[in-house]
């Protein structure tokens, strides 16, 4: 037997569960489900979904600090230091000194960084398009429409 296969046995019947309402708990499960499958997809390039998160944004030009990427991330800032650590041991990315603020660095990919970068991305948008396949496109639009909402809600 799979272990999804497994998975789908051991849970038989909990799917008629009051939980499957709660929005909160669609969400986190919709996130650890496709989490599970992007890690998977990520694996041939020896990252994960937040390193590979923390390398999207270091490929940008926007140079985020590392309370930046932090803050963005909703991650503590010590597993940020941990990604950012890792993704630099591997010749990822390199810390520079934050020309606002001496005291902060930014984090920027490397030549390496960006070619893995673009070969991590193809297939961490496979592994997202196997998450969203019982999505139509307009669904998918929809979904990442209001997600936006969701995820950065606007200061009232």
């Amino acid at each position: 037997m799979t272990p999804a296969a497994a998975s789908e046995t051991s849970t038989a019947g909990l799917d008629a569960s009051p939980l499957v309402d709660d929005l909160g708990f669609l969400l986190a499960r919709a996130s650890a489900t496709t989490q599970s499958r992007g890690n998977a997809a990520l694996a041939d390039h020896a990252l994960r979904v937040r390193s590979y998160s923390v390398l999207a944004l270091a490929v940008s030009e926007q140079h985020p600090s590392q309370r930046e990427l932090a803050d963005f991330l909703r991650l503590d800032p010590s597993q940020v230091v941990a990604l950012i650590d890792d993704l630099e041991k591997n010749g990822l990315v390199v810390r520079e000194s934050d020309p606002r603020d001496r005291r902060a660095n930014v984090v920027v990919a490397t030549p390496a960084g960006r070619s893995a970068y673009t070969a991590a991305r193809a297939s961490a948008r496979e592994a997202e398009q196997q998450s969203l396949q019982a999505l139509s496109a307009a669904e998918r639009a929809e979904l990442a429409r209001l997600l936006r909402i969701v995820a950065f809600p606007t200061e009232s």
